[in-house]
């Protein structure tokens, strides 16, 4: 019997991850027209793309090991890190509902940006300028849009629809998510730009599917149960 209820278990479990993972449950990307949302990104030979490299550089000579460890943090950063804003209660482990359902935006998100940064595959500032020395790993893709400026930016929106109290320091740390980037010398300041708002453009979008809306109803009533469950044990 136990180890029919582990292997029920682990089948639920391994059948959540499979639905999470695959993209357009709420946002399908062929339905959304990324070069449409933003700007065009500038062309390698371009001024702004000079001013752009130039940026980056002054940044990387003034870095400072705070920064840094910041910029590694951020490079694999979850909705769930807003706590900072929203309170130690805000966790994966309180609100599992809401843990699938904002790892599924983020896996419609990607396949989304995904395809935006194929439109213009701009080159990341170390492959265009000898001087740049990235501090996190550089990414394969490319680089213009930011996809970390997009998604934070994306998920500050969504959770400022529930905490609207809070909108404004949603936007902050976003601010600091995607200018990380910057700071560790894997994209230029207009792709920080341009993901802001597309991330905010998409959050207008996804908000607008009545799926979302009442997975973020849920998202409401969760966080409000581990607010309470966390009042009671301090």
């Amino acid at each position: 019997m136990i180890r029919t209820l582990q292997f029920f278990l682990l089948a639920s479990a391994l059948l959540v991850s499979a639905v999470a993972a695959e993209s357009g449950r709420y946002l399908r990307a062929e339905d959304v027209d990324v070069a449409a949302m933003i700007p065009p990104a500038p062309a390698d030979d371009s001024l702004t793309t000079a001013a752009d490299l130039e940026v980056v550089y002054q940044l990387q000579q003034r870095r400072t090991p705070e920064q840094l460890v910041l910029a590694a943090t951020y490079v694999a950063d979850h909705v769930f890190n807003f706590s900072t804003v929203l309170g130690p209660w805000f966790t994966a482990t309180a609100m599992p509902f809401s843990d699938e359902f904002f790892r599924q935006i983020k896996t419609d998100r990607f396949a989304i940006t995904s395809r935006g940064k194929l439109v213009w595959q701009r080159p990341r500032p170390p492959l265009l300028d000898p001087r740049i020395r990235p501090a996190v790993e550089l990414p394969g893709s490319g680089s213009y849009p930011s996809g970390h400026a997009t998604q934070t930016f994306l998920w500050a929106g969504l959770l400022a629809e529930i905490f609207p109290e809070h909108r404004d320091a949603l936007r902050q740390r976003a601010e600091l998510v995607a200018w990380s980037r910057v700071v560790a010398g894997v994209h230029y300041p207009s792709d920080v730009v341009a993901g802001r708002l597309l991330g905010d453009r998409l959050a207008a979008e996804f908000l607008r599917v009545p799926a979302v809306r009442e997975a973020l109803a849920r998202v409401k009533e969760e966080a409000a149960t581990a607010a309470r469950r966390s009042a009671l044990t301090d």
